[in-house]
């Protein structure tokens, strides 16, 4: 299933993974009084999660004139407290409000948009509630916890017609849209293997005994509609991405980071078939994979993820990249930089000057996003183009569980003939927590 044909198929009727224009039109919203007015001027946002990667939303965002950060949530007061304490010191006259529960946030009328830095396992849910609210929402990768939650999220974006942009703030980068000149220029010739890595897995983490909660964290809305746990130091703040409660690990930490790239270069759609190996964190408290490979065809192209930098020219010295592999040459990358070979010789100055820039240059991952809440275009990691990137990373997680090479269907979004597995797609909700269904 060709990425355009994915995406026509969700109800976009796109092809690119870039910005487009007029995918929703304008709205208007209520202003203090009830007067109706364009969000052309200003856009209201509020901050969801405030620590760690939250922090750095907040900067992002307060950054713009045409912003304004009217809301601010955590279930960490302390989080709370130094995030309201930045925001002043960058806008004196904030008058923003602070709140421990994200459903307040969303009752506000005057709110366009929400930016979410929460733990992997509330992304879903809060970006669909925001969605079903009126609220365009910019959210923290992985897109979700699980593959069902994509696929509400986004059916929920398309009849609210909202805007959403994934934070790959890579994305916006020259590197990653001067790739995507190269491989779709047809230099490299037809690519029929490709080649992801990132170093690194689940870290030691020391263990320690369960605890109460700190006063100034409300542990059982950190935990939502996870499992119901003993509050743990080192399960929490951080480390919890190295838990199954609530993330996938190293793996999914980074899977979109450098798989997106690949899916925008070659406008990838739905894998035919996953594999893949791993072994688990045998020390200490983190129970995601200290390595794991997962193996991906696609039509006309393998793909192949790994934990160790492959033996290929160019990749040496690079924790992450991506080596796109062709029949006249490859081409390796990471976040910043690349290699190009051709015939078996590496070419000078890591560019070709004769292959024209094709791809729309970004005006930053933030600013784009901003622009397009007022616009109602369509974002640069736009909702249709992040399911699909992020589905794969789901799939390897569950295969490598399996132990089995398992089937894909890309238009159903299940495996073929494994209940079993398709029983590992989804996690139930702890009460009164559920994901609507659009």
């Amino acid at each position: 299933m060709k990425r355009r044909d994915f995406l026509k198929s969700v109800g976009l009727g796109i092809a690119g993974a870039g910005m487009g224009g007029g995918l929703f039109p304008s709205i208007l919203r209520a202003a203090p009084g009830g007067k109706l007015v364009a969000p052309s001027d200003r856009v209201v946002m509020a901050i969801i999660g405030v620590g760690g990667m939250g922090g750095a939303h907040l900067n992002w965002f307060s950054g713009f004139d045409d912003v304004e950060i009217a809301a601010l949530c955590d279930v960490d007061e302390n989080h709370l407290n130094r995030a309201a304490e930045n925001l002043k010191k960058r806008r004196p006259d904030s008058k923003a409000k602070l709140y421990g529960d994200f459903r307040k946030v969303l009752d506000r009328d005057d709110i366009d948009a929400v930016s979410i830095a929460t733990p992997d396992h509330w992304h879903a849910l809060i970006a669909t509630q925001a969605f079903i609210a009126g609220k365009d929402a910019y959210s923290e990768k992985p897109l979700t916890y699980t593959a069902p939650e994509s696929r509400v999220m986004l059916d929920a974006q398309l009849k609210h017609k909202r805007v959403f942009q994934l934070g790959t703030q890579i994305h916006a980068g020259e590197n990653y849209h001067r790739v995507v000149d190269l491989v779709r220029s047809g230099v490299l010739g037809k690519i029929g293997t490709v080649r992801v890595w990132k170093t690194g897995g689940t870290p030691n983490i020391e263990t320690a005994a369960d605890a109460d909660p700190p006063a100034h964290l409300d542990w059982n809305t950190w935990l939502g509609p996870r499992p119901e746990r003993a509050y743990n130091p080192r399960r929490s703040h951080f480390n919890w991405r190295y838990f199954w409660d609530y993330s996938g690990g190293h793996f999914a930490d980074f899977w979109c980071h450098i798989s997106d790239v690949v899916f925008w270069a070659l406008e990838l759609g739905a894998p035919r078939t996953v594999a893949a190996r791993g072994e688990l964190m045998d020390a200490g408290m983190g129970e995601t994979h200290k390595w794991i490979d997962v193996d991906l065809e696609f039509d006309g192209l393998d793909y192949f993820w790994t934990t160790k930098i492959p033996d290929v020219a160019g990749a040496a010295g690079r924790g992450i990249g991506a080596c796109f592999e062709g029949d006249k040459g490859h081409l390796v990358t990471d976040y910043g930089g690349r290699k190009i070979y051709l015939n078996g010789e590496e070419v000078p100055g890591d560019d070709l000057p004769d292959v024209d820039k094709t791809t729309p240059r970004s005006p930053g991952h933030q600013r784009n996003f901003v622009d397009c809440v007022k616009s109602r275009a369509l974002t640069e990691s736009n909702l249709a183009y992040a399911h699909n990137m992020a589905l794969p990373m789901h799939l390897g997680l569950i295969a490598c569980k399996r132990g089995e090479t398992l089937r894909w269907d890309g238009k159903k979004e299940r495996f073929i003939d494994d209940p079993e597995a398709n029983g590992l797609l989804d996690r139930t909700y702890r009460e009164p927590w559920t994901l609507p269904k659009i």
